[in-house]
């Protein structure tokens, strides 16, 4: 019984941090997927050096992209260590 009880509690803690992290890359997607490119106009005054492009069609053409795949990395990784934070963890 002291078992299920002990599964239960790490079950409510792991769950607790998943969702914490599941609702701020939520934010971040966010931010990046619409909050950038409502200000692509303003974005477009300043110029990349390097590259000669307006800052907001590069974020709206590239830097949204870029983002989102590493948020796709970094999410899998810190999803990874809490599950073996929690002992749900697969084996490698």
């Amino acid at each position: 019984m002291a078992d299920s009880a002990n599964l239960k509690q790490r079950e409510e803690a792991h769950w607790a941090k998943t969702s914490r992290l599941m609702f701020t890359h939520l934010g971040v997607w966010f931010f990046f997927g619409f909050v950038i490119h409502m200000f692509v106009k303003p974005l477009n005054n300043i110029i990349i050096p390097v590259l000669g492009f307006p800052l907001g069609f590069y974020m709206a053409a590239q830097g949204s992209l870029i983002i989102f795949v590493v948020m796709l990395f970094v999410f899998a990784k810190q999803q990874d260590k809490i599950d073996r934070e929690f002992g749900f963890a697969e084996e490698d």
